[in-house]
């Protein structure tokens, strides 16, 4: 997960709408079920598929009234705890 990139998907949920974000993962999703994807190819979906959900994340904490940069910073920070266990 990168943060500059789930921050301008973030950005673009606000200006638009959670809706484009989710109709795209569905998308990317059932692009994952093509079998001549490569192993490579596969991992940049997945990876973009991850930015996409944290940026609805940081958008509902956002919406529930927690400053952008804070719910920025609580998303990574989630994100790493997990990893480390």
């Amino acid at each position: 997960m990168k943060l500059p990139v789930i921050k301008h998907l973030s950005q673009f949920i606000e200006e638009n709408d959670e809706d484009y974000i989710v109709e795209t993962i569905e998308t990317l999703e059932g692009l994952t079920e093509v079998s001549s994807l490569k192993d490579e190819e596969l991992d940049v979906i997945g990876e973009l598929i991850s930015n996409m959900y944290g940026a609805i994340e940081v958008n509902k904490m956002t919406k529930s009234g927690m400053p952008k940069k804070e719910a920025l910073n609580n998303f990574m920070s989630r994100v790493m705890g997990s990893i480390d266990k």
